[in-house]
């Protein structure tokens, strides 16, 4: 990707949304048997599949590699966050449902009837919902270990995914390095990020329908995040892992999908038993949530699948139609800002304006905490804390440009390495809401602005390193020669600042560079 254009910076609820993902992730807080996690990691939404608090963990790292465009030059915020997240990910709380939800549901008779619709109608009162995990269950039996098992793809696909999104951000090679996750009976398995995605990639590859989530269901959804973390793992590592995957995509478009005579797409299935050979679909227009949960996963590798997925799901809701208001039909605030991504993305402006003024009106977007410096979505809930798992997806729309999302898995920004680098930043101290490398006049723009407000004017400093030399750097702030700083090492420079709004301009090439790069611009036609 060509990262000499200058981005327009993270605006203000991004900035403040970075702040709470930052005080969550540097909370501590006890994700082992013992313990329970912060009430502020959300495992209340989207029961009863999603009410875990993994979720939270997988999709609050979307954002990062999309704030990163505003920020090429400052990730080490990001991989901070990026840790803590995957260090509770391979915790027992991590796996909580895998390690608990042991052998048939003992309450399959006495689910609320508003679960019964995730289960085909055949099958109401004598079979596990989602979100019952059922290890143990025939025909694979009790599998102690969460990433090496028959079931249970979506621990470790969205796993896989949260590792890819961390090597990209960081641009640390560590898809070799052994880690350890907690299974059954806190038994302990040691893999790396580069095995683990051979292990999903080989797994699909055997099983053209599809490899479970919870036994026995194949899940369009986990399996199309699975795929995406593949995706990130060849355009990163140059393997081919997602290969069987896009295979996958194709069987799925045969025997878990529909279209009309008019070849249009007409119907998605939720999930597949192949035990019971039973297709779960939703009826009517509820069936559309069916398509719309797939986008984020599926638009980045098959483009035109995601534009009929979306279609699909916008025609049967009715909210690209403007002569008809906008019903939720479903009152999910995700898939509402799903469809709102995605509208976005492909320039569907009908749609887009009416969604964004639901959004606005009615999601409850505001600022809170110390000095109104965080950001988010309360969505009418009376939790003392943001839903994580909605603002996750929410979020995406706030924080980067259309098609960033895209970008991370089909152009990333993998020549970073080689470039100036913003470091040692106080943050939540002190912050920085853009970075842009100008390579024909060598110099490095900093927006930096006060993520404490109450402490602006405090005196802080940072590190701009990996410049091509230090011998003839130039410091400017907000337009004028500036004298505090000093050089730390070859190509490295610290310099002292204020907390508060400023732009820091570190010059790197010699004065007479400048002149004949503008001659040069003037000769060209």
């Amino acid at each position: 990707m060509e990262t000499s254009t200058a981005a327009a910076g993270l605006n203000d609820r991004s900035l403040g949304w970075l702040r709470f993902m930052w005080d969550k992730a540097t909370t501590e807080d006890d994700w082992s048997d013992q313990g329970e996690p912060h009430v502020w990691w959300d495992r209340y939404s989207e029961p009863p599949m999603c009410a875990f608090p993994r979720f939270d963990l997988a999709e609050m790292a979307y954002v990062l590699p999309m704030m990163l465009e505003a920020t090429p030059a400052w990730r080490e915020g990001y991989t901070r966050i990026l840790d803590e997240l995957a260090r509770r990910y391979m915790t027992f709380w991590g796996a909580v449902d895998w390690n608990t939800l042991i052998g048939p549901d003992p309450n399959v008779d006495q689910y609320p009837p508003e679960w019964l619709a995730m289960a085909p109608e055949s099958l109401r009162g004598r079979y596990a919902l989602p979100g019952w995990t059922g290890n143990g269950v025939e025909p694979w039996g009790l599998q102690p270990d969460p990433i090496g098992s028959d079931g249970n793809l979506f621990y470790r696909g969205w796993l896989n995914l949260l590792l890819g999104i961390r090597r990209y951000v960081s641009d640390e090679p560590r898809e070799d390095i052994p880690f350890e996750v907690s299974g059954y009976q806190n038994r302990t398995f040691v893999w790396t990020h580069r095995r683990m995605a051979r292990f999903i990639s080989d797994q699909l590859a055997a099983r053209p329908q599809g490899t479970h989530c919870e036994n026995t269901k194949i899940w369009l959804f986990c399996l199309s995040a699975a795929g995406l973390g593949l995706q990130l793992h060849d355009a990163l590592l140059g393997t081919t892992v997602n290969e069987p995957f896009l295979r996958w995509v194709s069987f799925a478009q045969k025997h878990y999908m529909g279209r009309d005579r008019k070849g249009r797409l007409d119907w998605v299935a939720f999930y597949y038993d192949p035990i019971e050979e039973s297709l779960m679909t939703f009826p009517g227009r509820l069936g559309a949530y069916g398509a719309l949960c797939l986008l984020h996963y599926l638009y980045p590798q098959d483009e035109q699948l995601g534009i009929d997925l979306y279609e699909c799901a916008v025609r049967q809701l009715g909210w690209n139609n403007p002569d008809v208001p906008v019903i939720q039909w479903a009152d999910d605030p995700q898939m509402l800002s799903t469809a709102m991504w995605m509208a976005r993305e492909i320039g569907d402006d009908t749609t887009w304006n009416r969604l964004r003024e639901i959004c606005e009106s009615r999601l409850q977007p505001r600022f809170f905490g110390e000095d109104d410096s965080r950001f988010a979505y309360w969505c009418g809930f009376p939790d003392p804390w943001p839903r994580g798992q909605i603002n996750a997806t929410l979020m995406m729309i706030e924080c980067a440009e259309p098609g960033a999302w895209s970008r991370v898995f089909n152009k990333p920004m993998t020549g970073l390495s080689g470039e100036p680098t913003v470091h040692g930043v106080d943050y939540p101290l002190f912050g920085i809401r853009r970075t842009h490398h100008d390579r024909l006049r060598g110099a490095l723009e900093i927006d930096t602005f006060a993520a404490t407000p109450s402490h602006r004017g405090r005196p802080t400093s940072f590190t701009v390193g990996n410049l091509p030399t230090s011998e003839a750097v130039r410091v400017r702030v907000d337009g004028r020669p500036y004298e505090s700083w000093r050089r730390t090492a070859v190509g490295s420079v610290e310099i002292d600042l204020p907390v508060d709004t400023h732009r820091v301009d570190v010059a790197y090439a010699p004065p007479h560079h400048l002149a004949r790069s503008g001659s040069d611009r003037k000769a060209r036609p």
